[in-house]
């Protein structure tokens, strides 16, 4: 057999090869040897310092951030890679995870695929103010698990816990209390929620997704997951455990009761579990619907969630193009910031996934779920253009001739009045070849609510660009009450806030250099742009 070699550098920790060591296990009064897979990372790996200064020191000249700066300038000239929205430095992205505030910075992890290694390892990067990301090294590596797919963290006085699922053994937990979060040690240095039962027999919960919480003392984590339904088919689920030490922990049972909000094919991924206003919400991904949120009351005698009510963050399938699973932490404020990852609908070479704009969840009454986007945004406007108010004669598009742009913010209020539809066309070519359709309908939807549709059927001529039906999602809008657009442009992205309610976003690809415009038109009757301002929007990688 074989040695594994390591290299050790100027705190860097590199495998030179892969090969399986060897376990006993123990089987009655003998002993027998398997073979357990090596699956340490190919990435070079560094350890840091305690202090904030030599950190910094440190990063400036450390090879990873050398690399990712070089590859996100190779990439920059891309015409559909966002400039605002993040983006992985090298490589693809998927699911964003551990989203935390720690000693006055905003964490970002995701999951990487590192070009020489290509299974997921958490990416990490830090803010100041939820826009402006800069790279940080990989956090954390396979090994030895197979490799680190979704989870959630817990900021402590002390440290952060970052608990996820490690493919192909179990739950993890790995912490870390640096001022930067760079060295992260895993507990245990193997799975604390394993995957397997010691004797082989089928495990009543399904260990994957966790998130983790504390109270009186103990941590608390859910494992997201299905259980058996109606005809055989799988229903969401969430299963609940407990510890002490984060080390050993217990099962209890499922989590989430009077659940019949939910559809039958929907599983529970993407955990995270946490007060908002008066009540509870559980944001999670169904592979089936997408990104969701389950409110109610968190009975803590019963360690029970007792749902009251529920939404979604998606409003038609998560690919092509669409919002994926979410990442969420406290805002300290009552509210909860969350960030998606977004899928692409077109080959673009050597990068894919791009993250949403982080939003800001609060709750108003019982089940009244209020978002907007949060972050210093403001901070990337430039290029100012304001219309004063304009009435929109029925059935006539209005081009607006001075606001246009792929990389912009644009604010819109519009008394709609008695018009059957309004319509904002963004990323328009002059002469309406391509043309991305958000479209507003009051009262069109369930019980009287209004409708906000976004539609990328005409954004793109290219032949690469997969196709996505139009989404409309509902929006409850007072009779009299304005409507007002915030709309978020960059590059191939496109995301639509409504009143502060309403959240409908896609990526779209326009194929003509000159599909820049912006237009409105109401229909059936007149409507009144009372005002618009529009900027465009500067980079954060520079």
């Amino acid at each position: 057999m074989k040695r594994r070699r390591f290299l050790k550098q100027a705190g860097v920790v590199a495998t030179a090869l892969a090969i399986p060591t060897r376990t006993r296990v123990a089987h009655g009064q003998s002993t027998t040897e398997r073979e357990d897979p090596d699956y340490t990372s190919r990435v070079p790996k560094y350890t840091f310092a305690d202090t904030l200064k030599e950190q910094e020191e440190q990063l400036r000249k450390n090879p990873l951030m050398l690399r990712f700066a070089e590859s996100r300038n190779k990439m920059a000239a891309d015409p559909y890679r966002p400039i605002y929205h993040f983006v992985s430095p090298e490589s693809t992205l998927n699911d964003p995870n551990g989203l935390s505030f720690w000693q006055g910075r905003w964490h970002m992890f995701y999951q990487g695929y590192p070009p020489e290694d290509r299974r997921q390892h958490w990416g990490h990067a830090v803010s100041d103010d939820l826009i402006h990301w800069r790279d940080l090294p990989y956090a954390i590596y396979p090994n030895p698990e197979h490799a680190c797919f979704s989870g959630s963290a817990l900021v402590e006085n002390d440290r952060v816990i970052a608990m996820y699922h490690g493919t192909r053994i179990g739950n993890m937990v790995a912490v870390s209390s640096d001022p930067l979060l760079l060295n992260w040690e895993k507990v245990t240095g193997k799975a604390v929620i394993p995957n397997k039962s010691p004797d082989e027999k089928p495990l009543p919960y399904r260990v994957f997704d966790p998130c983790i919480w504390k109270k009186d003392g103990m941590y608390y984590s859910l494992s997201g997951g299905t259980l058996p339904g109606p005809g055989g088919k799988r229903v969401r689920a969430d299963f609940l455990f407990r510890s002490k030490d984060l080390i050993t922990w217990e099962y209890l049972h499922p989590f989430v009761e009077d659940d019949r909000f939910t559809l039958v094919g929907d599983d529970g991924a993407c955990p995270y579990f946490w007060p908002i206003g008066k009540k509870h919400i559980l944001p999670f991904f169904s592979h089936m619907s997408g990104g969701q949120y389950i409110l109610g009351d968190y009975d803590k005698a019963r360690d029970k969630f007792v749902a009251t009510s529920s939404g979604l963050f998606n409003f038609g399938a998560v690919r092509p193009g669409g919002v994926h699973a979410p990442s969420a932490t406290p805002d300290g404020k009552g509210g909860l910031i969350i960030i998606f990852n977004m899928n692409e609908a077109k080959p673009t070479k050597g990068w894919n996934q791009i993250m949403s704009l982080p939003r800001r969840l609060t709750l108003v009454g019982e089940d009244d779920l209020r978002m907007e986007p949060t972050g210093d945004i403001e901070s990337l406007r430039t290029g100012h253009k304001h219309i004063e108010t304009t009435r929109l004669q029925a059935n006539q598009e209005l081009v607006l001739e001075y606001i246009r742009g792929n990389a912009m913010e644009i604010i819109a209020e519009i008394d709609t009045g008695k018009a059957q539809m309004f319509e904002m066309n963004v990323l328009r070519s002059p002469r309406k070849e391509e043309y991305t359709r958000i479209a507003f309908f009051r009262g069109r939807g369930y019980r009287g609510q209004s409708l906000i549709t976004i539609d990328s059927s005409y954004s793109s001529l290219l032949p690469d660009v997969a196709s996505r039906a139009p989404e409309a999602a509902p929006l409850s809008l007072a009779k009299n009450e304005s409507l007002k657009l915030r709309v978020f442009l960059d590059k191939s992205v496109v995301e639509v806030f409504v009143n502060g309610r309403q959240c409908v976003a896609m990526r779209v690809y326009p194929g003509r250099e000159d599909s820049l415009g912006v237009s409105m038109r109401a229909q059936g009757s007149d409507a009144v742009l009372k005002s618009l301002d529009a900027w465009q929007m500067r980079s954060i990688y520079v």
